[in-house]
């Protein structure tokens, strides 16, 4: 009697498809399914992707999610009406911010605009020291008195600040108190429940962002559970955060802004997964879905992360200060809308077409051609075998629209303006690659670069060579690969403490007593888990920085240089990643230590490795599906061969020009690469010269 199925389902949304992977433990199978994403009612189109794959929910026991609503919300400003609580004479700081000019010439320049208006603003009396001892008491009469003001506003979420919170919460929790009182029904977020770091407008801008999300993404997680348990799912239901690791739905319905990034961030972890398996250390994680493409890096086996990011790009940004992967994403996508502006410019992007009305190509409305289309023009898409066959896309429509609204006001031919519209769209995804290697100190070129997301395999060859990256790895199923990335997620717990210590005075026991305080947390969060990991990792870093300086870097430190109380490693292993970060370090001066860290893993069971049969150099005659015209910018229009992915056997080799098909993407080679299909599954190319 063959067993019932024990899933592990995973699903991401994207802006514009729906993805998912789900992993049977019991017989070791993958399922994947794909739909487009509903923005009306998301968990329609959850619904849509798990039936396209035929997977049930009575057969999960663990439900993964990664959205992008936490953050389209933020970028979208469609978030809550907010009130923001902050310490007395601190009203401005959220809007003040840290007085830095970034485009110091433009005489337009315009700053971060506040989520919360001035006028919902409000000043409490209290007030500690740095050291979180009490200065002034905490006035509850008043703040019980604003609470009840505010509940005749219209006030759906409040977010709260107080000076030094990171070091003593007890006013903070206090206001929370009251406001839980007087505003039964409104989201309530102190500072300290996301950050205990010190800098104040970075925790204001995190607190406000979190209350600013929370109703719509609360009510959202509330809605996808209530619909989970009516389909029959009695398991465990965990986010993704934006460091790739899991936690409890109640968890995220708290913490909104810790999945601002959860499907990238899933990605990576993926890629970092599929790394271990080929025993490769270095690589750039590159994901191009339908609205944005994502680019993050692994280094030395590890994804690279950081304490906080800015969101909305360096310019206008508001910083977020919770632990994250560290990704750079552009408005970059298959659904980017090309556009001619005044002067004859063409763009290519942020707006995207989404899902709705979605790229003309799919014939649900859309009007303005986008990269997308291009890509059909340029025979790169096979209109008859999109989604393999389930999504007819309109070839006719796309030459008439890009006629219309790119090619003639341009004065181009159909090819040239699809051609256009492609290289733009390379040149601005090879800005997210540069952001995470070139900018972090790294040379791209010698990484190999893992290209997944529905888009990204029809772009890599044209990215690489813009950068100058000779290998890339296009993994098995690359559509679903956020999805899939989730399976490979662990619990995960981040936890920080602001100490300012020098690190020749600091004393070890002291040092040793906070990170075990941190652990204890950490251990104590995942016994609390519905879930029972398969073992547990601890990892600890520290931020530093050369005394007198302003900004720290946060080094990962082995346990081992507790254990050998070894300051000197500690200081070596700082000033070689400043060197990397920055090109240059003061071995000499002295460091301080500014905050602790601690990851507490709760590592759970992966999926075996995907792997196919082998095969000769030469594919089998059955791969080859056509042979059609296909334009490349090097050489122009050429008959190029079209192969199925699900055909082709390890071992066998490709020369471009050539054209990989599978269910939700395509792979280009363009001339002068060469291709491998290695033993796990996964298509290597070396990438040739534009002077081929």
């Amino acid at each position: 009697m063959a067993s019932r199925p024990r899933l592990r389902i995973a699903v991401d949304i994207g802006g514009t498809f729906t993805d998912m992977a789900a992993f049977d433990e019991a017989s070791g199978r993958l399922h994947f399914g794909k739909a487009l994403s509903t923005h009306g009612r998301l968990v329609d189109g959850i619904q849509a992707t798990l039936d396209s794959a035929d997977v049930d929910l009575r057969d999960g026991h663990l439900f993964l999610h990664g959205s992008t609503i936490a953050i389209n919300t933020l970028l979208e400003r469609t978030g809550a009406r907010t009130a923001l609580l902050i310490t007395e004479g601190f009203r401005d700081i959220y809007e003040i911010g840290r007085v830095n000019r970034p485009d110091a010439y433009n005489l337009f320049f315009n700053k971060h605009q506040p989520l919360v208006k001035r006028s919902l603003r409000f000043e409490v009396s209290e007030r500690l020291r740095a050291d979180g001892s009490t200065h002034k008491p905490l006035d509850e009469d008043a703040v019980r008195e604003l609470a009840r003001a505010l509940a005749g506003q219209g006030i759906e979420a409040v977010a709260v600040l107080l000076l030094h919170s990171y070091r003593n919460p007890a006013h903070e929790q206090r206001v929370k108190a009251i406001l839980q009182e007087e505003l039964p029904g409104a989201f309530v977020c102190a500072s300290h429940e996301l950050s205990q770091e010190y800098r104040e407008f970075e925790r204001v801008s995190t607190a406000v962002a979190n209350a600013y999300v929370g109703p719509r993404v609360s009510k959202y997680l509330g809605e996808l559970d209530a619909h989970l348990g009516e389909r029959g799912f009695d398991g465990d239901f965990y986010i993704v955060q934006s460091t790739g690791g899991l936690f409890p739905v109640e968890h995220a319905k708290v913490g909104c802004v810790r999945m601002l990034e959860s499907g990238p961030a899933a990605g990576v972890i993926g890629a970092q997964a599929l790394c271990a398996q080929l025993g490769m250390g270095d690589a750039i994680a590159f994901d191009m879905g339908g609205t944005t493409a994502k680019a993050g890096v692994i280094s030395d086996g590890r994804p690279l992360t950081t304490g906080s990011a800015l969101v909305g790009g360096y310019e206008r940004a508001l910083p977020i200060q919770i632990p994250m992967m560290d990704i750079h994403e552009v408005g970059t996508g298959g659904g980017s809308i090309a556009r001619v502006e005044i002067g004859n410019a063409l763009r290519v992007g942020p707006q995207s077409a989404g899902s709705i009305p979605g790229p003309v190509a799919y014939g649900r409305g859309g009007q303005d051609p986008t990269v997308t289309d291009a890509n059909l023009l340029l025979g790169r898409l096979d209109a008859d075998h999109f989604l393999g066959g389930e999504l007819k896309l309109d070839l006719e429509g796309c030459r008439r629209q890009m006629a219309e609204r790119v090619a003639g006001p341009l004065g181009l031919d159909l090819t040239a303006a699809a051609d256009g519209i492609l290289r733009i769209a390379v040149t601005q995804m090879s800005h997210a690659v540069k952001a995470v290697t070139t900018e972090r100190g790294l040379d791209a070129g010698s990484f190999t670069m893992v290209v997944y997301g529905g888009a990204g395999p029809l772009h890599a060859s044209a990215i690489a060579r813009e950068i100058g990256i000779r290998k890339v790895l296009v993994p098995y199923a690359p559509g679903y690969f956020s999805a899939y990335g989730m399976l490979f997620s662990d619990l995960r717990y981040d936890y920080v403490r602001s100490v300012f210590r020098k690190l020749a005075d600091v004393s070890f026991e002291e040092i040793e007593a906070l990170y075990r305080s941190l652990e204890d947390e950490g251990r104590a969060a995942l016994a609390q888990s519905g879930v029972k990991p398969d073992g547990v990792v601890i990892e600890r870093a520290a931020d530093m920085r050369y005394v007198g300086q302003e900004h720290a870097v946060t080094v990962d430190l082995p346990l081992l240089h507790f254990a050998a109380r070894d300051r000197e490693a500690i200081k070596r292993q700082f000033d070689e990643l400043h060197k990397v970060r920055y090109g240059t370090s003061a071995p000499a001066e002295p460091a301080d230590l500014v905050s602790l860290r601690v990851t507490v893993l709760g590592t759970m069971k992966k999926p075996p490795r995907h792997s196919v049969p082998e095969g000769g150099t030469k594919p089998d005659p059955a791969a080859l599906r056509t042979v059609k015209p296909v334009y490349f910018a090097q050489g122009g229009w050429a008959d190029t061969p079209v192969y199925r992915r699900d055909r082709i056997r390890a071992g066998n080799r490709l020369s471009g020009p050539a054209l990989v098909e599978e269910h939700a993407s395509t792979t280009v080679l363009q001339p002068g690469d060469e291709l491998r299909v290695d033993e796990l599954g996964n298509l290597q190319l070396s990438i040739g010269s534009d002077r081929t």
